[in-house]
């Protein structure tokens, strides 16, 4: 009772604390994995299925219709391709363990930050924690690079990885990205404050440098293309403005502070080499592709089942697919990775659950798109009110769907991309509909209902 009523003198309060334990799910990603972890599911995902767990029985208790007819057929369209996939799964374990993971990723998770996340305070509260997160492991990332303990490459152990290990190289990257993506989002906006926008910016600058540190081709593609549409999508000023400060800081770096060493310059340099002279990652890559591609060609509706990509690699792959990746440094002893999917989540699905669990993945990502962009114009219509969440969330969308070329799911870091499809569902179908309501409220009479301007009568 005596909670209750500061509760209800402050009702932003009460709209953002329903999002606390969202933000625990991300705050525990900076808790270090163990050495020797094997990179499944951590403490995170732990606290993630409690959190669901806690809000299907909330629903329950009330007896209300949780989600819009919309809303629940775009966030259970994956369920169809995935429970097929489950039921062709090569042994039972793997079909469970598959759909769990899907389900976690794509559906509950996402589902639940839509009805955690009341407002754009709570969708900005989520999206700061996001940014913390990237700072955290940016800043562990970059001391890894400078005192060498980071995960090997080339012979050193300089590869910033953050808390997540060398076993996850890809968790840093993808980590500091989301910040990145979310922080440039919010400095573009006209919602915050000035001083909000500006520790945005600042935050975002600084993001950069543990970002190239990571020596990760996909996440500097899919960071590039997103960022540049959520340049073009602010406005031609802000684009000049932000792209202006972005050369300034990229020349500091490489120029000023030596950042541009010789391994990095490389490293950038084979982005454009994938054809002429790969190097072994490059061709286990292309190889595990071919082979993800054949699966499909032998079942193209269903795919081989849940979790069958290992299992059915060999007899699919060519001779020139390696017998693993060189694992160490971070704490790690030198091992041999094998090379259990194919490091393209299009491909990844395709193979293992056919044209019918892709069209139910990929339609349902590209409906969010579309409603996130749609909303979007509806922002910059009334204003530019809401127009950071809008810039956030379809940052976010636009990111996962250009890493997904070079990435899947797997690892600690998954469970972060779950909360990004949440925040992009919410935006996409509950926050722009708020944006447009709450402007048509506050118009006068005898004004337009969005854009506040006379009525032609």
């Amino acid at each position: 009772m005596a909670l209750a009523l500061p509760l209800r003198r402050h009702p932003r309060l009460s709209r953002m604390l329903p999002v606390l334990p969202l933000v625990a799910v991300v705050v525990l990603l900076a808790l270090p994995v163990p050495p020797g972890s094997s990179g499944g599911a951590g403490p995170a995902d732990a606290v993630s299925a409690l959190v669901v767990g806690h809000c299907v029985v909330h629903l329950l208790r009330e007896r209300r219709r949780p989600l819009t007819r919309t809303a629940a057929l775009l966030l259970g369209l994956p369920v169809v391709g995935i429970s097929l996939a489950a039921m062709n799964a090569v042994s039972p374990s793997a079909g469970i363990s598959g759909l769990g993971r899907y389900l976690q990723v794509f559906v509950l998770v996402p589902a639940t930050v839509v009805l955690l996340v009341r407002d754009r305070s709570g969708f900005r509260l989520l999206a700061w924690s996001l940014v913390a997160l990237a700072g955290w492991q940016g800043a562990v990332g970059v001391h890894q690079y400078v005192t060498g303990t980071g995960a090997s490459y080339q012979g050193e152990d300089i590869r910033a990885v953050g808390t997540f290990g060398a076993t996850d190289v890809m968790g840093m990257a993808t980590a500091v990205s989301f910040g990145l993506v979310c922080a440039t989002g919010i400095a573009l906006g006209r919602s915050g404050t000035r001083r909000e926008r500006v520790v945005a910016a600042c935050c975002a600058l600084a993001l950069f440098l543990p970002l190239a540190l990571s020596f990760s081709r996909g996440a500097w593609i899919a960071t590039a293309t997103t960022l540049t549409l959520q340049l073009a999508l602010a406005g031609l000023r802000r684009a000049l403005k932000v792209g202006a400060a972005v050369v300034a800081a990229c020349v500091v770096l490489v120029g000023g502070l030596g950042v541009g060493t010789a391994m990095l310059q490389e490293r950038i340099d084979s982005i454009t080499q994938v054809t002429d002279a790969p190097d072994q990652s490059v061709t286990d890559r292309y190889t595990m592709w071919a082979a993800a591609a054949d699966m499909w060609r032998a079942r193209p509706l269903t795919g081989v089942g849940m979790k069958g990509f290992p299992e059915y690699r060999d007899g699919y792959a060519s001779l020139a697919l390696s017998s693993g990746g060189d694992i160490e440094g971070a704490g790690a002893a030198f091992h041999r990775q094998p090379l259990l999917s194919p490091h393209n989540m299009y491909l990844l699905v395709l193979g293992e659950q056919g044209l019918i669990g892709l069209l139910c993945l990929v339609g349902g990502w590209l409906a969010l798109l579309v409603c996130s962009l749609r909303g979007l114009w509806r922002a910059r219509a009334v204003g530019g009110r809401g127009l950071d969440c809008a810039l956030v969330a379809c940052g976010l969308l636009v990111w996962q769907l250009v890493d997904f070329v070079y990435a899947d799911i797997g690892g600690p870091s998954t469970v972060l991309t779950a909360v990004c499809f949440g925040l992009v569902a919410w935006w996409a179908l509950v926050g722009s509909e708020e944006v447009t309501g709450a402007a048509r409220a506050s118009v006068p009479a005898g004004r337009g209902p969005v854009t506040g301007k006379a009525v032609v009568r």
